[in-house]
């Protein structure tokens, strides 16, 4: 059937995460109390790192850039998930959906690059300290930063124009509290076998690239630093433990979500919301927990 013959969905329905208005009202309860943590805790790192002096290091330069990225990942879908939970309005219209499409994608593609970045950083300062001023120079600093943001973009618009160029005509239930490339795939009224794929290949190789280099580079710092562990040099374990953290809460569920075709098995919506909401929630928390020197200085500021 010729394409203009469909009437095109002017919007979608996010179901959501359940149809019980007690449910919806915990759960409206239990994302306010979160994005409330995620909104305070990684604002509350940005001032601490930008006002202290002690912190300019550039790990601490891309923990705040982290904070940023966490603030804006979780902001594409929870006040659109509390307006629903509260109001129980579930409609999104076509172009609202797609926009929150791209900046989930491009903001959550940007974390992952940037956790590499990081976890680069933390290689460069255990393994080769020699030369580490000059590797992470601050226009180094920066020019991996605007990396991250060109790669995000470019993740990003990618899969939000095969999102566009197919053709919606009938159902437009989504089963899930956002819009994301799998749910919105299956909706379309042609065969995605190739756009999953590639879709598949976009989002799910991009997850398990940046794994699989964040997970090599925290095995050569532990062999590096093996040899020190006698010296009482736990530091930089300390450091990279409170990375590995943030990395399994952030790509483990991204690789089971998007490593896959969209038929293969059901989208789990209780999945989605660890990495884009328990992720950016503890990452405040797992990063001054183990941090002295961003506690001291947090005390510092409360003093202040």
């Amino acid at each position: 059937m010729p394409q203009d013959n469909f009437s095109r969905v002017t919007e979608f329905i996010l179901l959501g995460l359940s149809d019980t208005r007690e449910l919806q009202l915990l759960f409206f309860t239990l994302f306010l109390l979160a994005y409330t943590m995620v909104l305070l805790g990684n604002l509350l790192i940005i001032v601490t790192v930008r006002t202290d002096p002690k912190l300019s290091s550039p790990m601490y330069f891309f923990l705040r850039h982290l904070s940023f990225i966490d603030i804006c990942y979780t902001s594409v879908t929870a006040p659109r998930v509390l307006v629903a939970l509260l109001s129980g309005h579930k409609a999104i219209a076509f172009e609202g959906c797609m926009t929150q499409l791209f900046f989930l994608h491009f903001v959550g593609s940007s974390e992952m690059f940037l956790l590499t970045v990081m976890a680069f950083d933390r290689y460069t300062a255990i393994c080769r300290p020699l030369h580490y001023t000059a590797i992470m120079a601050r226009q180094a600093c920066w020019a991996l930063i605007a990396a991250c943001w060109v790669g995000g973009f470019i993740h990003s618009i990618v899969q939000t124009l095969l999102a566009l160029q197919l053709p919606f005509c009938g159902p437009n239930t989504i089963h899930s509290y956002f819009c994301d490339v799998l749910p919105v795939v299956r909706l379309a009224c042609a065969d995605t076998a190739l756009t999953e794929w590639l879709m598949a290949s976009n989002s799910g190789l991009i997850s398990l690239g940046c794994f699989l280099v964040l997970v090599a580079s925290y095995a050569l710092i532990l062999a590096k630093v093996r040899a020190r562990l006698s010296q009482g040099h736990w530091k930089p374990l300390s450091t990279c433990a409170s990375h590995v953290m943030v990395v399994t809460l952030l790509f483990v569920p991204c690789i089971f979500t998007y490593l896959r075709p969209a038929g293969t098995l059901p989208p789990n919506k209780y999945v989605c919301v660890i990495y884009t909401t328990f992720s950016p929630m503890m990452n405040p928390l797992i990063y001054t927990l183990r941090s002295s020197e961003v506690k001291e200085s947090m005390w510092r500021l409360w003093k202040r």
